[in-house]
C-alpha cells in the first residue's frame, strides 16, 4: 500500500500527522507520506488519517 499527499490541497492541518506519524510528517506548512510502501502494521492507521483528511488531499493505493 502508498500513500501520497497531494501538496496543492494540503492545508497543513497536522491531522494525518497525528493519527499516523509512522507515515505521515510536516515539511513546511504541508503534510508529506515519508515512506515509500506504507508498513503493514501501521496500514490501518494509515487509511484513518485519509479518511479523516478534511480536503481530501491523501490518496491510498494499493
Amino acid at each position: 500500500m502508498k500513500a501520497k499527499v497531494d501538496p496543492n490541497v494540503c492545508i497543513g492541518c497536522t491531522l494525518c500527522t497525528q493519527i499516523c506519524p509512522e507515515v505521515f510528517r510536516m515539511e513546511g506548512n504541508k503534510s508529506v507520506a515519508h515512506v515509500d510502501i506504507v508498513p503493514k502494521e501501521v496500514e490501518e492507521s494509515c487509511k484513518k488519517a485519509a479518511e479523516s483528511c478534511p480536503v481530501g488531499a491523501i490518496k491510498i493505493t494499493e
